[in-house]
């Protein structure tokens, strides 16, 4: 592929991301990981420093230009919830956002029974952005 190949086809790559949502998944207890995650979800314990384990993710996202990004939070979210706003939510521009979506129980009166529960209690919020592609990925790859 020439020069000018690779350039169309990365920038046809960009405008699809910029058609598309992301769902990180980050209401996990973490019980493996006790006593990191007695105050906190695990996607927000301490990692390399000031970073948490979410900010691989969400780094993920933004350099992958997805940058509508609902986060799905329920087990002790806090700290999540204040990292977040406070790290990340400045770098959303014009009609980007990275927005923490707490339970709403809209489609049933329990907390999520997993991660495919977690998606389906919040489809109206995802099917409300009207994006080509939903990009479904856990808060806490490392």
């Amino acid at each position: 592929m020439c020069p000018l190949q690779e350039r169309e086809a990365r920038g046809s790559a960009m405008s699809a991301m910029r058609d598309a949502i992301g769902v990180l998944l980050a209401g996990g207890q973490g019980e493996r990981l006790w006593p990191l995650t007695r105050d906190r979800a695990k996607p927000a314990v301490p990692f390399g420093g000031l970073y948490r384990i979410i900010d691989i993710t969400l780094s993920n996202c933004i350099n992958s230009d997805l940058r509508r990004v609902f986060v799905l939070t329920q087990y002790k979210a806090l700290s999540l919830n204040r990292h977040i706003r406070a790290g990340w939510s400045p770098l959303a521009g014009l009609g980007d956002y990275i927005e923490v979506l707490p339970p709403q129980m809209r489609v049933s009166q329990q907390w999520y029974q997993g991660t495919a529960d977690a998606v389906y209690q919040n489809i109206y919020s995802i099917g409300s952005e009207r994006s080509k592609y939903v990009f479904i990925l856990s808060g806490d790859h490392i």
